[in-house]
C-alpha cells in the first residue's frame, strides 16, 4: 500500500494530510510556513512540525511516504520553491511537488475539471479553469496592494473604521481587544505597530469582527460586508475573463469557496453569494468550504499514478 502526502504552506497556518490510494489516515497543523511572510527558518519549522505530527497520527514513518505535493503562496518564484524543497527534503526522501496554494484550492474544489474557487484566508484570490484547461486569477498580489476581503485586509481595514470612530469623539470597544491580540498596552503603541515594517498580524483582529457585541456589531458588519463586496468582486471578474457571456451559452458556472473568513463568517459567506448571483446569474455555489491541502494530496496521488 502506497503512502502519500499533501501540505498546504499558510500565512497562518500549516495543514498536512497523510493518506492512502483512497482515504486520509491522519492530518496535522502547525504554525504559519509563507516564506515571504515569516521568514525561511519559521517556514521550516512549521512544515517540519506538521509533517512529522500527520505521519506520526498515521502511524507510519516519514521515509514510507512515496510521494507528496505542497500548495504554498509564491511557489511561482524559484527562490520560494528551493527553500520549500530544501524544508521537505529534510524530512521527506520522496519526491514532492511545489506548486502554488491556487492550484491546490482548485483542484480540491475541482480536481481536473472547470470551474472558480475564491480563498479568502490570511490572503485572498480568485483562481478558475475552463473546460479547455486555461487557467485566469484576480486578486492574490500581497498584502500591501491585494488580498482584498482577507483576514489580513479585514484586520487593517476594521483598526482604520475604529480610528474613524475615534476621531468622531467615540472610543470603539474593539480597540482594547486588538490591544490584547497583538499584547500591546496603549493606543499610541498601536498607532506605532500598525504602521510599522514589517506589518504586524493584521489577520489576528479577524475573529474579534467574528465575536464582536455591543456597539462593535456596527464596525464589524460594515467591514465584513465589504469584504463578502470585495470577494464577489474577484470572482467576477475571474468569471468574466474565463467564462464570458455569450448569448446562445446558459451553462452553469461553478463557484465554490476556501479559507477561515468564509468558514467563520457568515455574514462575509451571505454577502459574497447574493453580489456574485446578482452579477452573473450562471453562477452555482458549492455548499462545501473546500479545503486546499485536500487538492495536494489528490495532486500527490495523481503524480504517482502517473508515474505507475
Amino acid at each position: 500500500m502506497g503512502y502519500y502526502i499533501g501540505i498546504d504552506g499558510g500565512g497562518s497556518k500549516t495543514t498536512c494530510e497523510v493518506g492512502d490510494e483512497k482515504s486520509v489516515l491522519a492530518t496535522a497543523t502547525a504554525g504559519p510556513s509563507n516564506v515571504v511572510r515569516v521568514g525561511e527558518a519559521r517556514a521550516r519549522e512549521s512544515i517540519h512540525q506538521a509533517v512529522r505530527q500527520a505521519c506520526a497520527a498515521a502511524g507510519i514513518a516519514p521515509g514510507q511516504i512515496a510521494r507528496g505535493c505542497i500548495g504554498a503562496a509564491g511557489a511561482a518564484r524559484p527562490e520560494i520553491v528551493d527553500i520549500l524543497r530544501r524544508a521537505l527534503g529534510e524530512v521527506l526522501t520522496c519526491p514532492v511537488e511545489v506548486t502554488g496554494d491556487m492550484q491546490t484550492a482548485l483542484d480540491a474544489a475541482f480536481g481536473e475539471g472547470p470551474g472558480i474557487v475564491v480563498n479568502a484566508g490570511t490572503g485572498s484570490f480568485a483562481y478558475g479553469r475552463d473546460a479547455q484547461g486555461k487557467t485566469v486569477r484576480a486578486g492574490g498580489w500581497g498584502f500591501a496592494i491585494s488580498d482584498e476581503g482577507s483576514a489580513h485586509w479585514i484586520g487593517r481595514a476594521a483598526i482604520a473604521m475604529c480610528f474613524r470612530v475615534r476621531d468622531e469623539g467615540r472610543e470603539p470597544a474593539l480597540l482594547q481587544g486588538i490591544l490584547s491580540a497583538w499584547k500591546l498596552e496603549s493606543v499610541d503603541e498601536l498607532v506605532r505597530a500598525a504602521n510599522g515594517s514589517p506589518a504586524p498580524d493584521f489577520a489576528a483582529v479577524f475573529p474579534l469582527l467574528v465575536s464582536a457585541q455591543g456597539r462593535d456589531v456596527e464596525i464589524a458588519r460594515e467591514v465584513l460586508t465589504s469584504a463578502g463586496r470585495e470577494l464577489a468582486r474577484l470572482a467576477n471578474s475571474a468569471i468574466g475573463r474565463l467564462f464570458p457571456r455569450v448569448e446562445a451559452q446558459a451553462n452553469a458556472v461553478p463557484v465554490a469557496v476556501a479559507g477561515s473568513v468564509f468558514r467563520h463568517s457568515k455574514l462575509v459567506r451571505e454577502v459574497f453569494y447574493n453580489e456574485i448571483r446578482s452579477r452573473d446569474a450562471r453562477v452555482t455555489i458549492e455548499e462545501t468550504i473546500v479545503e486546499p491541502v485536500e487538492g495536494a494530496l489528490w495532486r500527490a496521488r495523481r503524480q504517482e499514478a502517473h508515474r505507475a
